[in-house]
């Protein structure tokens, strides 16, 4: 059965001077402000290229997670910081950096789970851009 997820948005006026509202069906985002000022400066609310980075390091960690659990390992933390990088007017680069605590586990076993999921976990597999992963195991 397919899952489906929806959010909404508005925008009224220009690119430049125009605001809009994001507001999804889970009500996370409700009636969430984004701008020209919050996609390219520093104004208060979000920006598409901040929910894609938000999206990809819950995702990965979601897959990492079930990566590990598939060969009997519990993470007592997965840490992971996206960085969405767009040039030109495009995304260039989903930079992951991962901080994981993961009881019993080899490196290279954990390197393995973890290049599987840079590559499988949805949004991967969404974004047509350079991915990477920084990793430390503790």
């Amino acid at each position: 059965m397919p899952i489906i997820r929806n959010a909404n948005a508005i925008w009224n006026g220009d690119g430049h001077n125009g605001t809009g509202h994001l507001t999804s069906d889970s009500k996370v985002l409700d009636n969430t402000q984004y701008s020209f000022h919050t996609r390219f400066g520093d104004g208060i609310g979000t920006n598409p290229e901040e929910l894609i980075a938000a999206a990809h390091a819950g995702c990965f960690s979601m897959k990492l997670a079930f990566n590990l659990q598939g060969e009997g390992f519990v993470a007592d933390e997965i840490n992971t910081n996206c960085k969405i990088i767009m040039d030109d007017g495009k995304i260039t680069n989903s930079k992951i950096t991962l901080n994981a605590k993961v009881p019993n586990i080899s490196s290279e076993k954990f390197e393995e789970l973890v290049r599987d999921a840079e590559k499988n976990c949805p949004i991967s597999k969404l974004l047509n851009t350079e991915i990477s992963v920084e990793y430390t195991l503790n």
